[in-house]
């Protein structure tokens, strides 16, 4: 075989090897990476904690683009993971639905099946918020027993301190009005729930974090793996894309998330319930 020739064969055989790669990989995001549930369990260190609440349990199950012909399996699963971990709180945030609420009330007979100590509470999303409304997602909730909270917060009492649970409004498809957040906190430990993570910034500025919950940007969705990098990146969902991040005293985490959006793909991403565990600063 001469020169030419052996080039012309090693560049077929590198297209063809680049070729069955790519079909494999894509294969892989779009069959299997979506429905294959993982599971975080995290502890999170708050410096102002009292020491009473340390080891409060937080499960987060966000973004479930909720498909009935392809999710009521996994969602299951979700649900019975999560009433394993014996949550004292079960934080939903947002993203229920992609395009039509006729997917909504399916979707919260299988969350009907949480249970939490001290509560469920919701928030919305923003595809929630340009396909639906406040009063239709709070409506459910309510009919289905849990809480929805929008620019609104509420205190509980655990293990003998108040703490203060508020949620927003998504930035993105309606109004995010903190004060009105705040109504009613009186310097008790906060928990945000958050759909959209980049709010973080001006919310912490303006008034007590001690940690944010949020979703929306599916962790990248699909990732490079073993840097973790993610590529493409969405509104209001570019400064923080995944897991725990730090800014003085707050501290926010990210969930990967349960569904999709566009292509049904996941790489190196994989749906995710989030555990998380409290943890105090104080001796």
């Amino acid at each position: 075989m001469n020169t030419q020739t052996h080039r012309l064969f090693s560049r077929r055989n590198f297209i063809r090897t680049g070729l069955i790669g790519a079909l494999s990989s894509y294969g892989y995001a779009y069959w299997i990476e979506p429905d294959r549930l993982s599971v975080t369990r995290q502890d999170i260190l708050l410096p102002h904690l009292p020491k009473s609440l340390d080891g409060l349990i937080i499960a987060q199950l966000t973004d479930f683009h909720y498909q009935p012909d392809s999710q009521e399996e996994l969602i299951s699963e979700a649900v019975k993971i999560t009433n394993a971990a014996n949550a004292d709180i079960i934080a939903l945030t947002g993203d229920y639905i992609t395009h039509t609420t006729g997917v909504f009330a399916p979707l919260m007979e299988l969350l009907g099946k949480l249970r939490a100590k001290h509560g469920i509470y919701g928030v919305m999303g923003n595809h929630d918020g340009w396909y639906g409304s406040v009063s239709y997602f709070k409506k459910g909730f309510r009919e289905t027993g849990l809480e929805f909270l929008v620019n609104q917060g509420t205190s509980i009492k655990i293990n003998g301190e108040n703490v203060y649970i508020t949620g927003t409004d998504s930035i993105w498809s309606g109004t995010v009005d903190s004060p009105a957040c705040y109504r009613g906190h009186s310097g008790e430990p906060v928990i945000a729930l958050v759909h959209e993570p980049d709010v973080f910034d001006s919310l912490r500025q303006n008034h007590r974090v001690d940690l944010q919950l949020s979703g929306h940007t599916h962790g990248g969705q699909c990732r490079v793996p073993l840097v973790g990098y993610a590529p493409v990146k969405v509104r209001y969902g570019e400064n923080y894309i995944h897991g725990e991040y730090q800014k003085d005293d707050s501290r926010i985490f990210v969930s990967r998330g349960l569904g999709t959006v566009g292509h049904r793909v996941r790489f190196a991403c994989a749906p995710e319930v989030a555990i998380l565990t409290l943890r105090s600063g104080r001796s």
